[in-house]
């Protein structure tokens, strides 16, 4: 079963429940949800902490992924608790590449109804692509 953009949409958005942490941060405001390319679904959230010791939700579905020896994404999204799609930080455009260099051509929601491949967000590789 092929999964829509506008269900992956709504995967992620449906783990989205927001909660402040003892330190004031906030934890769970972005939900992620990706598709491999063996079509399996995963999903993350964020975790905002002090000391820059949190990670955004693409990092934790990522994980996900991994956990469960996959390492190819076909398409990729991250969005807010009110349905608001995010592009991928810098960070996150680079994670998903040295997971896989095949990554680059993984789609990645950037707006609700605009999906670019992961190359076009990351077209100078540091490491010059090899």
């Amino acid at each position: 079963m092929e999964i829509t953009n506008e269900k992956l949409i709504e995967k992620a958005r449906s783990i989205v429940k927001p909660i402040k942490n003892r330190h004031g941060f906030t934890i769970g405001d972005c939900g992620c949800a990706l598709v491999t390319d063996k079509g399996n679904l995963y999903l993350g959230v964020s975790i905002d902490t002090s000391s820059s010791m949190g990670f955004c939700a693409e990092h934790s579905a990522i994980a996900s992924m991994i956990t469960n020896q996959e390492f190819k994404i076909k398409t990729i999204v991250a969005v807010l608790e009110d349905g608001t799609v995010l592009p991928p930080c810098g960070r996150c455009r680079e994670f998903m590449y040295q997971i896989d260099k095949d990554n680059l051509n993984a789609n990645v929601l950037i707006k609700n109804d605009k999906v670019v491949k992961l190359k076009d967000l990351l077209p100078y590789l540091w490491d010059g692509g090899l």
